[in-house]
């Protein structure tokens, strides 16, 4: 039951790691080629670069969070192989979401020259949605240093 689950969580890592090579291989350089506003173009260029670079993060996460799996595969849960494992994924969510600020105000010209504040808003939801998940890993490290902490002080009074 819980290889089974865990492989199924692995196919999930896998699947959300997909889409977003695509678009890094597809979807971006097309954008590059092909923009909107032709007068405006050089204003996309840092914000592409920016997506860019943070799908490195994005993939050390994924990575990170797949081995992470793989310790629960091999009932070294409780260990601080899987603390270490969740602080790089809190770092890598936060790295991810001080790239979306930094990007942030090319976001904001371009909403302003093309008239569309909804941009803006689509523009935060990668910065919220990161320190989201820097939040959620914040707070699964801690409960497991905790929970490790408990064990080695059970082990040592049996």
């Amino acid at each position: 039951m819980k290889h089974g689950s865990t492989l199924f969580l692995k196919i999930a890592v896998f699947l959300i790691g997909t889409p977003v090579l695509a678009l890094c291989i597809f979807g971006l350089p097309w954008l590059a080629n092909n923009p909107a506003n032709p007068d405006y173009a050089h204003i996309l260029y840092p914000i592409l670069i920016g997506m860019y670079v943070s799908a490195i993060p994005f993939y050390i996460a994924l990575y990170t969070a797949f081995k992470l799996l793989s310790y629960i595969d091999k009932n070294q849960a409780f260990s601080e192989l899987s603390v270490k494992a969740l602080k790089k994924i809190k770092f890598c969510a936060i790295t991810i979401s001080g790239l979306y600020v930094v990007i942030m105000p090319f976001v904001f010209l371009v909403a302003d020259l093309d008239d569309a504040p909804g941009l803006i808003i689509i523009g935060m939801v990668p910065i919220f949605a990161s320190m989201v998940i820097a939040v959620f890993a914040a707070v699964l490290q801690r409960l497991l240093q905790e929970a490790i902490d408990i064990k080695s002080e059970n082990d040592l009074i049996v």
